[in-house]
């Protein structure tokens, strides 16, 4: 029983962290109908700049805590400003060409962010210094849980209900809502769609670079080429839920997680992702529109 418990919750954090990517995927593919391929490596860049700041802080000798409030905020605000400026340069020139070209230019802008933090910083994994202290919990948790995963869990929920306050009941989630309906009639109605669509992708950039810094304070190291792997994981989850839907993200989410930890427990770490990927097939064959997702008929 400890041992399911112990699969269980990891399967909890690792779903969390790709619920936290995945909104970012699915809110852009919900306003503007475009799979945003580099929105992995936000979270690497994310990860990577709270490393930059919580290693020059510590040299200087701030309190831990201190630290990693001034490395998240860091990697957040950074983040969202990639995401903004790539929103600008990759893809609004593109908004009314053929839907291949803007995929074309998301797969082109993900390589170049790939190699420009190889360049800028290096192929080797990197020590992440621990900013989130442990605690002994109560038995049997305290071996099967640690206060960084804890965090991951408690700030995904925490996320999870203010992004739901935020489109349900402020304007710019209603704007979001009708731009997402329909882009056209929310410009006649006084929208302005572009602002819209530049706050999607702030938002979504600062959810995936506040994964990025969980998880790198949780496994102790980053690399370049993290972004890549935990993209496409999430973009699998969101797929799974039904991408376009919030909601859907988050339950996708959550179970390519504890699929992954259950199918590493119980039959091999060697197929995790085997187990991730053919989970995404069957649904794609049974149930192409997601778990949350509605199927569209179009009349030609």
């Amino acid at each position: 029983m400890e041992y399911f418990l112990e699969l269980f919750l990891g399967g909890l954090t690792r779903g969390s962290i790709y619920a936290l990517i995945a909104l970012g995927y699915t809110m852009v593919y919900g306003i503007i109908q475009l799979i945003n391929f580099a929105h992995g490596e936000i979270y690497m860049i994310g990860a990577f700049t709270a490393l930059i700041f919580a290693s020059v802080f510590s040299i200087l000798g701030w309190p831990v805590a201190a630290i990693f409030i001034i490395a998240t905020l860091a990697a957040v605000v950074y983040s969202s400003a990639y995401g903004y400026t790539i929103e600008k340069i990759a893809y609004k020139p593109l908004r009314n060409a053929p839907r291949l070209s803007p995929l074309i230019s998301a797969i082109g802008m993900s390589l170049f962010l790939q190699n420009y933090v190889l360049l800028a910083q290096t192929s080797d994994f990197l020590p992440f210094p621990q900013l989130i202290p442990d605690f002994e919990f109560m038995e049997p948790i305290s071996h099967i849980f640690s206060s960084a995963e804890l965090a991951i869990v408690s700030t995904t929920i925490i996320v999870m209900l203010l992004l739901t306050f935020f489109i349900k009941f402020t304007n710019m989630g209603k704007a979001m809502r009708a731009t997402a309906q329909d882009k056209t009639m929310a410009l006649l109605i006084g929208i302005n769609v572009d602002r819209v669509i530049s706050v999607t992708f702030i938002i979504g950039s600062a959810l995936a670079a506040l994964g990025g810094v969980l998880i790198a304070n949780h496994i102790g190291q980053v690399n370049f080429y993290i972004g890549f792997i935990a993209g496409i994981k999430a973009f699998t989850a969101a797929v799974l839920g039904g991408i376009g839907s919030i909601p859907g993200a988050v339950l996708g989410a959550l179970i390519l997680g504890w699929t992954e930890s259950f199918a590493t427990g119980y039959i091999s770490s060697d197929y995790e992702d085997v187990f991730a990927f053919a989970l995404l097939v069957l649904i794609l064959i049974f149930r192409p529109a997601g778990l949350l997702g509605r199927s569209e008929t179009k009349k030609v």
